[in-house]
């Protein structure tokens, strides 16, 4: 059995515009020890995804389909229920973390509030394994800055404070929202490197969410391509990379900046612009955007085609990719 099972999973959020399908059918498992990315713009459901699982949806939110954890089906918790479950058995380090935290309390008193709340810790037994905590995370001189506040570290070491919190009570899922937004490319690969380690020391569940091509390429096994709230490719990661096969995928990598790209240069980029959640197309999300678009494109959703064993594309028009350029990119 499967640690996490994703079945059918849509969200439908409910805007002025109307109710708007933030997230579409999305499907997946993950296994306890591995690592699942989920790559695509800003705005393509990913992190709504995330706060599905977490249970951190709006209210008004209306949520089909099912997600079990460990054979627990989520969906049907009440608030109170899911209260047990975050922060002890799946946990989340948010994309900002100087909104993460709260800037009333200490670092301390954070990073010790779900030993307190999930394993029964005393203020001073918190204390204590928060101290061993900030520093396996790589606070300098742990000990004597539990006190201070959020304001008083650099985004680089708040980010490592999040990722104690997450880390707290040793969960089996720990989802990493966009873990290195603003920070410099330094800090970036230390937080990278220093979650891989965590994950694979304690045995963890991973799904790391990035709009980063590179950064999932080096820290997940498998991926998961979305736009418009639906997975359009998913597979591993080294053969979606290899055999990109969606006219989204390869949109993504074409518009990615390399080393070789001649000063002055103007960057590829993707047709068009992400359309609002109340105006997604109800076939393929991709459509309009798309230079393969049929009127077919627009009717249903694409059922997927298998490329290789587990590496599966949404799209019609497959047959037509090879035989052209896509978004700048050679087939």
């Amino acid at each position: 059995m499967a640690l996490l099972d994703v079945t059918d999973l849509s969200v439908t959020l409910q805007t002025h515009r109307g109710p708007a399908r933030a997230v579409r059918n999305v499907s997946f498992s993950l296994e306890r020890g591995e690592t699942l990315g989920l790559v695509g713009e800003s705005g393509c459901g990913k992190s709504i995804t995330a706060l599905s699982l977490m249970g951190l949806l709006p209210e008004s939110a209306k949520v089909s389909g099912s997600i079990r954890f460990d054979g627990q089906e989520l969906t049907t918790r009440t608030d109170g229920q899911m209260c047990r479950i975050r922060g002890d058995r799946i946990g989340m380090i948010f994309q900002e973390p100087m909104t993460a935290l709260n800037p009333v309390h200490s670092i301390g008193r954070q990073v010790g509030e779900p030993l307190r709340l999930h394993r029964g810790l005393s203020r001073a037994q918190a204390r204590t394994e928060a101290v061993a905590l900030l520093d396996r995370v790589g606070i300098p001189d742990a000990a004597r800055r539990i006190d201070a506040y959020p304001h008083q570290f650099s985004g680089g070491q708040r980010q490592r404070v999040t990722i104690a919190m997450a880390l707290a009570c040793g969960p089996d899922l720990l989802i990493a929202d966009e873990p290195t937004t603003a920070l410099d490319v330094t800090i970036q690969k230390q937080i990278l490197e220093l979650i891989s380690e965590l994950v694979a020391e304690r045995g963890m569940a991973l799904m790391l969410i990035s709009h980063d091509l590179g950064v999932i390429a080096q820290n997940v096994t498998r991926t998961l391509v979305m736009y418009g709230g639906a997975v359009v490719e998913s597979g591993p990661t080294v053969s979606v990379f290899r055999n990109r096969m969606h006219p989204y995928t390869r949109g993504l990598f074409a518009a990615r900046p390399g080393l070789s790209t001649p000063r002055g240069q103007r960057l590829v980029t993707i047709a068009g612009t992400v359309p609002e959640l109340a105006d997604l197309p109800s076939g393929c999300t991709f459509a309009g955007r798309c230079q393969l678009t049929v009127p077919e494109c627009r009717v249903a959703p694409p059922a997927p085609v298998e490329i290789e064993p587990g590496h599966v594309a949404r799209c019609i028009r497959l047959d037509a990719v090879p035989a052209q350029a896509i978004d700048g990119v050679a087939a």
